[in-house]
């Protein structure tokens, strides 16, 4: 059973007055969050940004020179603190866990570690069916039990204030790092697998999803209020592949979680899908910078939509940030269903001077007015 079950939402209702502008009553950041996921009318969007934690964060910095990043990702308590970090300074509406989508690949059986001169390294590349023979996904749940109890102990911190959400790597995406044995320039080698032998792909594919259901369940039933599967090299596919590569098995993830929590599906780079998308059954779908939100959010008018400032704006002037993220909100005034957010994840330039003008904006700004 999943431990956000037990917990009591601070306010479960909304009161809505059939008049536009009515006023609502006190809402918790994490219903506005869930509310949103359903397409339910909410005050104000909700804010959360992808690698909100780290990165451009000085307490994070601190941490870093004490630990190395899979310490980080690997103890409870470390994972914990730095999961929290930007929720203490920013205070967003959602958490999201401090991972690495290469923890599934690691507890399948491939492990990796980062370069001494940056990029990520696995022990070794799959490059034959025997190698995909030894992958386990049945040993997922056991071998990432630190994930459960990191997000327990940020659940117990978060209360029923704040949203926690979880994550993994879609299969494709996860698929391209561990056929090239880890960071590279060029992702090929799943594509080619794709085309010149389906089979021995789908053999492939069926044990990576089976891995990221084995660790959706576990973070679902350590609290998380939703979960987001990160697309994030969906974009090297054709339009015509994408579905058959990709798609498929996100939807089979989705099915099988049966609705437990929202799902949001983030696929970078895919700009015409989007019915491709929706058909996952995703409850939210993430859209990058380079994509006209209002455009889509009109072709899903049943799915929730989240996006999609251009992360590099962070790195400029707050009167820059603020301009921008008013325009996105003006432009998505009156549609249910939507939840701010970055095109991609904070870069670790970012202000944080830019970061807290992009929240108070988003926190200021009236869904009715």
């Amino acid at each position: 059973m999943s431990y956000i079950k037990d917990l009591e939402p601070a306010v479960t209702t909304l009161d809505i007055a059939e008049a536009p502008g009515a006023a609502f009553r006190p809402i918790s950041n994490r219903q506005r969050f869930l509310d949103a996921c359903h397409c339910m009318p909410v005050d104000r969007p909700p804010v959360w940004l992808m690698r909100q934690a780290g990165r451009c964060l000085p307490e994070y910095r601190a941490l870093k020179e004490k630990y190395s990043f899979l310490q980080l990702v690997q103890t409870p308590e470390l994972a914990a603190q730095v999961t929290l970090q930007p929720i203490r300074r920013f205070g967003f509406d959602a958490a999201i866990l401090f991972s690495d989508i290469l923890v599934v690949a690691e507890a399948l059986g491939q492990k990796y570690h980062f370069r001494d001169k940056g990029g990520i390294e696995m022990d070794f590349a799959i490059t034959s069916a025997q190698d995909i023979a030894r992958l386990e996904p049945e040993a997922v749940t056991e071998r990432l039990e630190y994930t459960s109890r990191a997000l327990f102990n940020v659940r117990e911190d978060l209360g029923a204030h704040t949203a926690l959400l979880g994550f993994s790597g879609s299969p494709w995406t996860l698929a391209n790092f561990m056929m090239e044995g880890g960071s590279a320039k060029e992702h090929t080698r799943a594509k080619h697998l794709f085309y010149s032998n389906p089979t021995l792909f789908n053999r492939l594919c069926e044990k990576l999803t089976r891995g990221v259901i084995n660790f959706l369940h576990l973070q679902i039933d350590a609290g998380v209020d939703a979960v987001q599967i990160f697309d994030s090299l969906g974009g090297l596919l054709c339009a015509n592949a994408y579905e058959r590569a990709s798609a498929q098995w996100i939807k089979q993830i989705i099915s099988e979680l049966e609705d437990e929590v929202p799902v949001i599906v983030f696929a970078k780079g895919v700009h015409s899908n989007w019915d491709l998308l929706a058909g996952t059954h995703a409850h939210v779908v993430g859209l990058d910078w380079t994509v006209q939100l209002l455009d889509v959010a009109r072709q899903l008018p049943n799915v929730a939509v989240q996006g999609n400032l251009d992360p590099l704006l962070l790195t400029c002037p707050p009167e820059i940030v603020v301009a921008e993220t008013h325009r996105i909100l003006a432009e998505m005034r009156g549609r249910d269903g939507y939840i701010f957010n970055l095109g991609h994840g904070v870069p670790p330039t970012a202000r944080l001077e830019s970061i807290d003008a992009l929240v108070n904006t988003v926190k200021n700004f009236n869904s009715f007015a």
